[in-house]
């Protein structure tokens, strides 16, 4: 039977957003050992009916509030009737020695992965809190349809929306990124993250490389839509490496949509022109 101390989950915030309600709640994490907050959207659908699930994976810095404040998803995710998940990017609070002293490793730096190494281990296991802690508390909590389930992400969470994809084969219905990291193990970004959570052995950081895991993917068709803007820095600094994953995939025969966006960089605003496209798109796999 399910535990409901550990379910237990307090809401922060309540705002009535396109006829649903945009939430946001906080709850003490069994994997993460802190007190963590998540926001939640609830379609006008979802007073009535089940509902699937959209995650929604933010990037380095951000907090739950960023996507919810400036995404625009709430009117996309109302007319096709999915519930929105948009967790933290990391731990909060768990005075770990250099947690806060770079802003893309510690907090709002987690890179969906499950640390290994010391000091980071207890508290830095975003992978099995995104993929196993969260879900069951927002199928226990709200109106979801369980199996149902699709995830999306930005930059540093579009690579953790495509290897939680990639990892689970079938788990996810959809998956989609913006600009994501693609193969974190080849660029300075996440070779400092990897290094940091999971050690010096390289093969460890596969195991969270959506190119490396992309080539041995074999479960059910999934397809991938993924938008990057063409005046993006960080694709200029080779930190995102799209080609790399792309190349692999076509190998593999996974479908990939991948839209170079002219003129668009790697902020919200990129964000807000085409995510009504990616809801779309999650909403074609999900209402199936």
């Amino acid at each position: 039977s399910r535990s409901l101390s550990k379910m237990a989950h307090t809401q922060v915030s309540s705002n009535k957003c396109a006829g649903g309600f945009q939430k946001v709640f906080e709850h003490e994490s069994t994997e993460l050992k802190c007190k963590m907050k998540f926001a939640v959207y609830l379609p006008p659908k979802a007073e009535t009916d089940k509902c699937p699930v959209m995650y929604w994976l933010s990037g380095l810095t951000c907090t739950e509030q960023n996507f919810i404040t400036k995404a625009g998803s709430q009117v996309a995710a109302a007319e096709h009737g999915i519930i929105i998940v948009a967790p933290d990017t990391s731990p909060r609070g768990c005075n770990i020695e250099g947690e806060d002293e770079s802003w893309d490793f510690g907090t709002g730096a987690g890179f969906y992965v499950d640390a290994t190494q010391d000091p980071w281990k207890t508290n830095y296991r975003m992978y099995s809190y995104i993929t196993e802690e969260l879900p069951k508390l927002i199928n226990a909590n709200f109106p979801t349809d369980p199996d149902k389930m699709s995830i999306s992400g930005h930059s540093m969470g579009g690579h953790g929306a495509l290897i939680c994809a990639l990892k689970n084969p079938g788990k996810y219905k959809a998956v989609s990124a913006f600009a994501p990291i693609c193969n974190p193990v080849q660029c300075p970004w996440g070779q400092k993250a990897f290094s940091g959570y999971l050690g010096p052995d390289r093969t460890a950081w596969e195991a969270y490389d959506a190119t490396v895991l992309a080539s041995a993917y074999s479960g059910p068709p999934l397809d991938i839509l993924i938008d990057q803007g063409r005046d993006d820095q960080f694709l200029s600094a080779s930190q995102l490496l799209p080609d790399n994953l792309i190349a692999v995939c076509s190998e593999k025969r996974i479908p990939v949509v991948f839209r170079l966006q002219p003129g668009y960089d790697h902020s919200f605003f990129f964000i807000y022109s085409f995510l009504s496209d990616h809801v779309k798109h999650h909403a074609k796999f999900l209402n199936a």
